[in-house]
């Protein structure tokens, strides 16, 4: 496998950025007022949590999205701290700002989701012309969690083309229709969570994993195995299934394999996929193999769980 090189460019993308507060209590107590002073606020979103661990593990890397509003100079400010550039378009819409509750009494971080406001009209054909700019010097792309109301169904598909046409790697870590409507222009991975995954192809199933009443993992393994074959057979494409601090299901080309990450101290799990998908995204893309793919994937997620800053390794 090569080297990390900062002259090695990636391009990461999420059409749906975030403000993240993060709040640290030692407990909390549902009902009443709960004051901390560990808290820190950061650029953040999936695509930016990619590009932030590609930058601390030493890589050259972009940033593609749509950003707007009166927050959008401190994001960038936020970014450009963090060592990030982005490229951007236009969206003429605020960032949300999403907040994580971390309860160290109780063992759990909670997150709270505000929706992303609609892009006006013209953003996507700004951010894909931002997008093929940066397509042309780069190695691969890795497109990460949902776009923002507004955005025309075909954006993301026509990302995942423009890459395919200019012969990048492709690391895909989206689902639903944008990832059916993508997995034609054969991405070499693609990386759902395992509820995304049944979400897709067993609904019921992703009901029960939700409430808690999940079959046995062995009829989850051969479900999880017969789409990873379809993937592999029509597309080309590995499929990688993270569970959380479960083993990671992943198709070498001929079996279903699992591999069982490192262990970790977790105090913010937030940003631990993204973190395993850059892992992920450039260990391929530097030639290793999908077993060394996960691997490292799985040791970037558990460092990041160890930091209260999300989509970070240090």
């Amino acid at each position: 496998m090569e080297k990390p090189s900062s002259e090695s460019t990636y391009v990461t993308v999420c059409l749906n950025p975030v403000i993240q507060n993060t709040l640290l209590f030692d407990s909390l107590a549902k009902g009443e007022v709960n004051r901390t002073s560990s808290y820190r606020v950061d650029a953040s979103g999936k695509g930016i949590n990619v590009a932030r661990v590609l930058r601390q593990t030493g890589r050259g890397v972009v940033h593609v999205a749509q950003l707007g509003g009166p927050t959008r100079d401190w994001f960038i400010a936020m970014c450009a701290a963090d060592g990030l550039r982005v490229a951007w378009g236009d969206s003429g819409s605020a960032i949300r700002i999403c907040t994580t509750v971390i309860d160290v009494a109780a063992g759990n971080a909670t997150e709270l989701v505000q929706e992303a406001q609609p892009v006006a009209e013209g953003t996507a054909g700004r951010v894909l012309s931002a997008f093929e700019e940066e397509l042309r010097p780069c190695r691969a792309v890795i497109i990460s969690g949902t776009k923002a109301t507004g955005f025309p169904s075909d954006t993301i598909p026509s990302m995942a083309r423009m890459a395919a046409e200019a012969g990048k790697i492709l690391v895909l870590d989206i689902k639903g229709a944008d990832l059916a409507a993508c997995l034609p222009y054969r991405p070499t991975a693609v990386k759902p969570n395992l509820e995304e995954l049944l979400q897709a192809v067993a609904p019921e199933k992703a009901r029960a994993l939700r409430a808690g009443t999940l079959p046995d993992d062995g009829e989850i393994r051969a479900l999880v195995a017969s789409v990873a074959d379809e993937y592999w057979s029509k597309w080309g494409t590995r499929l990688v299934v993270t569970r959380g601090a479960r083993s990671t299901f992943y198709w070498d080309g001929g079996a279903l394999r699992e591999y069982q990450g490192p262990s970790a101290k977790a105090l913010n799990p937030i940003g631990s996929g993204d973190s395993f998908a850059a892992g992920l995204g450039a260990t391929l893309t530097e030639g290793g193999s999908i077993a060394e793919a996960v691997a490292e994937g799985s040791r970037l997620g558990a460092l990041n769980a160890e930091h209260l800053k999300p989509g970070s390794i240090e």
